[in-house]
């Protein structure tokens, strides 16, 4: 066994109770994309090969100074806390691993000591009830974390790693826990106006695959969004740290004002061969945040082609829509025509919403190249919508015609024409330069200034053309 391999499948779940639908009900709908991204975790766990499955909490009757464990040869819980006491669910201590995990923990002067046991509290219980809901049939170690320094927790995790490699099994670490607790003004803790960047960072650096910046993360940002699960996520990233890691989002959404994260963050050697790798132009976003997204330019064009009133968007932005960004919102038919685009450089809105719906009705009614959008085509539209970053100065040698969008100015800056990256057919930089220059109405050849910029896609399964 070796380092590599000692640690197979690693990641973040949620535990928010509403999610178990004995319990949630009707709610369970709000929070569909976490449900149906649990599932895939769970498949990817299985494929890995993992035989016990470790489990860190932040509700276990916690410590100040040491690290806590469930003990019990059946490690069991229910739902009685939440009306639904007859859910149950249960899982077989690997004692064999916990034992080990307790000896190479004291070795690194860490104390591990057993909880006062009754019933797995809902930070083990509800992912653990979703593993078991979608076929998963191992053994659990259940730990809780402590109050001491997050270097100290990244510690515990190598700890983890360690057991592991000295008992010859592979395992599966699951972080149990929720991003911020206040992004809503009727969220459980609170609202706080900036709470939100702590999800994003978060989210973010899983997606780019930079866990450094979540170990580095700004306490500050931290202590705003009154999270639950970074300690969690610190303990599960000291086990893999220093492997090359296969990092994804698989879900993140906000319906209550609490984040709910499901993402795998795992050995890239042992990943599952479907498991996605980060670096994509196509936005690898939250399902949730994808939809939301599209809705709101659908909803933005149909609004305003049927009544001729723009979409009044109610109560308070969350999530990606709370940044102020620029954006493209581009329009085609079923069959891949292009039937409007239009956007911004520099954001000229508060947030990202209101942007989308601008610029979803310029598209759809103020394209020069087309007739306004009629309701009779409605039914047949697909949309797509690009979020820029802003334009950083560039040189020719640091464009690529794949990655980064362009915008080109005249030497006066009078005149500015932009493209988009990775359209169809404009394969090189040069082209890329041609077609941007020609929308500015710059003649070929002249001197010009150059930007770049990324973006992050979002777009309805249709052929892509050309914006």
């Amino acid at each position: 066994m070796t380092v590599s391999n000692a640690i197979v499948f690693s990641g973040i779940a949620p535990h928010p109770p509403i999610m178990v639908p004995e319990v949630g009900l009707d709610a369970v709908i709000n929070v569909h994309d976490s449900i149906a991204a649990m599932a895939e975790f769970t498949r990817r766990l299985i494929a890995s090969g993992a035989e016990t499955v470790v489990m860190i909490t932040p509700h276990a009757q916690l410590k100040a100074d040491a690290f806590v464990a469930y003990q019990a040869s059946i490690l069991t819980g229910d739902f009685s806390k939440f009306q639904a006491p007859e859910v149950k669910v249960n899982a077989r201590l690997d004692e064999e691993l916990l034992g080990a995990i307790k000896r190479e923990s004291e070795a690194r002067a860490y104390a591990v000591v057993n909880v006062n046991y009754e019933a797995l509290d809902h930070g083990i219980a509800v992912p653990l009830y979703f593993l078991l809901r979608n076929g998963w049939r191992g053994r659990l170690v259940a730990l809780g974390y402590s109050f001491l320094a997050d270097e100290d927790h990244l510690r515990f995790g190598s700890c983890i790693e360690s057991a592991a490699r000295g008992i010859g099994r592979p395992i599966a670490m699951v972080a149990s826990g929720d991003l911020s607790h206040r992004l809503r003004k009727d969220a459980p803790a609170g609202y706080r106006p900036t709470a939100h960047l702590f999800d994003l960072e978060v989210v973010d650096a899983i997606r780019s695959g930079s866990i450094a910046r979540i170990i580095n993360l700004d306490q500050d940002l931290r202590r705003v969004a009154g999270e639950c699960g970074y300690r969690s996520l610190l303990v599960a990233l000291g086990a893999v740290r220093e492997l090359t890691l296969a990092c994804e989002v698989l879900s993140y959404e906000a319906p209550f004002g609490v984040g709910y994260l499901v993402a795998q963050i795992t050995n890239a050697e042992s990943a599952p061969p479907d498991s996605v790798r980060h670096t994509a132009t196509e936005a690898q976003a939250p399902v949730q945040d994808k939809q939301m997204l599209l809705q709101l330019v659908r909803a933005a064009v149909e609004s305003f082609v049927l009544t001729g009133v723009p979409l009044q968007a109610t109560g308070e932005p969350s999530g990606l829509l709370v940044a102020r960004a620029a954006c493209f919102v581009s329009i085609k038919t079923a069959d891949g025509q292009l039937r409007g685009c239009i956007g911004t450089i520099e954001p000229g809105r508060d947030n990202l919403r209101e942007e989308v719906i601008a610029n979803a009705i310029a598209a759809a009614t103020r394209d020069p190249r087309f007739k306004p959008v009629a309701a009779a085509e409605l039914a047949q539209l697909r949309y797509s919508l690009d979020v820029l970053t802003p334009p950083e100065p560039a040189v020719m040698a640091e464009l690529d015609a794949k990655i980064y969008g362009i915008v080109v100015e005249d030497e006066l800056g009078e005149e500015r024409g932009l493209l988009l990256p990775d359209i169809e057919g404009v394969d090189s930089v040069e082209k890329q330069i041609e077609i941007a220059s020609r929308k500015a109405g710059i003649p070929l050849g002249a001197p010009i200034k150059l930007w770049r910029f990324r973006v992050e896609r979002f777009r309805e399964e249709i052929k892509q053309g050309t914006p």
